[in-house]
């Protein structure tokens, strides 16, 4: 029994560890194509000075037609994917199984909106969100975070570690040093859910009694980057930083 036990721990820090690894080539691909795309930016802004110069100073055909040059314009009618929305856009309910893992039976929209959203459970699990995650590269945020971006980070495969002011001092510096060890996790304080400590991931959450429960690492082990992932391997880091 206790090479088996050897066994699973030396294989979850050898995936932890590939995490790790992808997240921080990731990061660095992520930083390359900002630099690229500034310049590309800066590069159009001079190209775009220097086409209206010359159209200002020719000799005004076109000048006072009232007409819109929609292509100029980029007004092209197509939709950016981005909504103004209250609603989760969320259908369905939770069942609770055996392990006290509550799981959600029904559907969790993915649109991204612009506007605060109404959650039909606290901490939500999923459902229409911020176009920005919350950076979940193992981040431990002392102030509550937008909903609407830890639902993004959700999305993104991570485990979502909250408390509320009654959790025990102890348990919260535990729950702390294991997200921090562990890529496609976060936490943060949250005063409105039903117990003292939760995790949530998408379509998942379970209220756990205390850092040394059972069910913790259970359900790590089970969510990050877990199955019900909607976007596995997406980005924990360029999101919403501290």
């Amino acid at each position: 029994m206790g090479s088996a036990n050897n066994s699973n721990s030396a294989a979850r820090k050898a995936r932890i560890e590939e995490m790790r690894r992808a997240e921080r080539s990731r990061a660095r691909r992520n930083r390359t194509l900002v630099i690229a795309a500034s310049v590309v930016v800066v590069a159009g802004l001079v190209v775009g000075g220097v086409v209206l110069a010359d159209s200002g100073s020719g000799s005004g055909s076109g000048a006072g037609s009232g007409k819109k040059d929609t292509a100029a314009s980029g007004d092209n009618g197509k939709d950016t994917g981005d909504v103004n929305s209250k609603s989760s856009g969320d259908s369905g309910h939770f069942t609770t199984g055996k392990d006290g893992v509550r799981t959600w039976k029904g559907t969790l929209s993915r649109t991204h909106v612009t506007t605060p959203v109404s959650y039909p459970m606290h901490p939500p699990v999923g459902g229409n969100h911020n176009p920005v995650w919350a950076d979940c590269n193992g981040d431990v945020y002392t102030q509550q975070l937008h909903d609407e971006n830890a639902v993004h980070s959700l999305e993104h495969g991570a485990v979502w570690v909250t408390y509320t002011p009654k959790a025990a001092k102890a348990d919260i510096e535990a729950l702390s040093a294991k997200v921090k060890k562990t890529p496609y996790s976060l936490m943060s304080p949250y005063e409105n859910q039903a117990a003292p400590l939760m995790l949530s991931a998408w379509g998942h959450q379970v209220a756990v009694k205390s850092a040394s429960d059972p069910e913790v690492n259970k359900f790590f082990a089970d969510f990050v980057q877990g199955p019900q992932t909607p976007e596995p391997g997406a980005s924990c880091t360029g999101g919403v930083m501290k």
